[in-house]
């Protein structure tokens, strides 16, 4: 298992992440916008070319990002970052999502993912955000 940060930003991610990588160096491992997304994601108008996900290796860590949604949490100092589990199986995922949604609340339930993932968010009772993923392997 292993966890990461997921920064989220109001239409600045990609300048944040320029300046991410010019101090801790390394190369994008993924980099996409909104308009890379699947056809019908409901966006605001102009965040086509807003980030939709970015991630950086940094040494064993990976730091993650995307510009905030119209279809997620209004963004808020605060609010705006989220724990990344990376879930060894579909059912730890779940697992995961039960118990650190016991007492706050799912904010997407753990489904597949036009990229392939099996992915679901939720708060926990303290008000940090959560993202769990499962990665099944390439064949």
């Amino acid at each position: 298992m292993a966890l990461s940060t997921y920064l989220t930003f109001g239409g600045n991610c990609r300048e944040a992440f320029d300046f991410y990588r010019s101090v801790f160096g390394g190369e994008f491992s993924d980099y996409n916008t909104f308009g890379e997304g699947p056809e019908g994601l409901p966006l605001a108008e102009g965040q086509e070319d807003q980030i939709m996900h970015v991630a950086l290796p940094v040494g064993d860590s990976v730091l993650m990002g995307s510009d905030s949604t119209t279809f997620g949490p209004p963004l808020a100092v605060g609010n705006n970052f989220s724990i990344s589990v990376e879930a060894e199986s579909r059912e730890r995922a779940d697992e995961l999502q039960g118990k650190l949604s016991e007492g706050g609340a799912v904010t997407l339930p753990m489904e597949d993912q036009f990229w392939g993932a099996y992915f679901g968010m939720c708060t926990d009772r303290y008000g940090i955000n959560w993202m769990l993923v499962h990665t099944p392997p390439q064949e």
